[in-house]
């Protein structure tokens, strides 16, 4: 029987494991013990079997994953640094949400929409927005600006940290994927590296929405007359694309995942694969331990059906 899909993301301290019907975070107290909390999980698309729907079940997912994540980075930073009160409540976290939805859009939507307008305007024989060129350039913009981005944060030391658990939490799935034994030293010989990653995730967006900006775009009639008003519609429509876009994209990851070994897959997911060498490190054995804490909690399925807090 094929193991149920298992998602993660790394946390202060931790990890969060994602199965189908739990989501647990196991932290690493300052005393050296480990609480987990365990919390059952009612996606959407378990309540509305349409939002599981292929491209539809792209956005929704993601969507998810921003929220849980969230609270899930509140939740181990107050347990990391052993500190009194609650969670993120629920209008701190849409504020945070939108203004990091607000960052990540304006940083890889608008900063390179206008930067490709700029080179468009000053280089020999430029181009306008009607041009292919133009979408080629504000991709490849937004690939460099990506790249850049996670190669500095990788320098800070707090981030490197957060990075060895997202190493562990990839071993941990590659051991329970392969049926092995959810032990410490039978996850570390796994690859750090995960084809259905977050940031193999986030690379394929940036490539499939240079092809559908650069194919498309260009043969759209003009937005608008006023040039400053053409300019800020495109942007706008650029945005409300990028949800069709992760719907794509989330097909090909998931796609590529299942279709490890087949070459012309293997090519694909060999890039995210790549760029994972910025977003992962080495772990050492007690943050794989983390990692196996709640993966544990997240895939047993004789867990009870209420939330908990245990400690390890």
């Amino acid at each position: 029987m094929n193991p149920a899909k298992v998602g993660g993301q790394a946390v202060i301290e931790g990890v969060m494991m994602k199965a189908p019907s739990r989501l647990c975070v196991a932290v690493r107290r300052p005393s050296g013990e480990i609480l987990v909390k365990n919390d059952p999980l009612n996606s959407l698309a378990s309540r509305w079997p349409a939002l599981g729907w292929p491209f539809l079940r792209g956005p929704v997912v993601l969507g998810e994953t921003l929220v849980q994540g969230m609270k899930a980075l509140s939740f181990s930073a107050q347990q990391a640094l052993e500190e009194e009160g609650e969670e993120l409540g629920s209008w701190a976290l849409l504020g945070t949400l939108l203004f990091a939805i607000a960052a990540g859009l304006g940083l890889f939507v608008a900063v390179p929409h206008l930067a490709s307008l700029f080179l468009g305007k000053v280089i020999p024989g430029g181009y306008t927005t009607e041009s292919f060129w133009f979408h080629l350039v504000d991709g490849m913009i937004k690939v460099a600006i990506f790249g850049a981005y996670l190669w500095i944060i990788s320098l800070l030391r707090d981030i490197r940290r957060v990075f060895e658990y997202h190493g562990a939490e990839h071993k941990a799935i590659y051991c329970y994927e392969d049926g092995s034994e959810l032990t410490v030293e039978a996850a570390k010989v796994y690859p750090r590296l995960h084809p259905r990653c977050g940031t193999a995730f986030l690379l394929v967006v940036l490539v499939v929405s240079i092809l559908i900006f650069a194919i498309f775009l260009p043969l759209l009639p003009r937005l608008a007359a006023s040039g400053w008003l053409n300019q800020a519609l495109l942007i706008g429509l650029k945005i409300l694309l990028m949800l069709p876009i992760a719907g794509i994209s989330y097909e090909v990851i998931r796609l590529a995942g299942n279709r490890q070994g087949q070459g012309f897959w293997d090519a694909l997911i060999w890039p995210g694969l790549q760029l994972q060498r910025l977003t992962t490190r080495e772990p050492s054995d007690d943050q794989i331990e983390i990692a196996l804490a709640a993966l544990k909690a997240a895939t047993n399925t004789s867990s009870d059906e209420g939330p908990s807090l245990c400690v390890l």
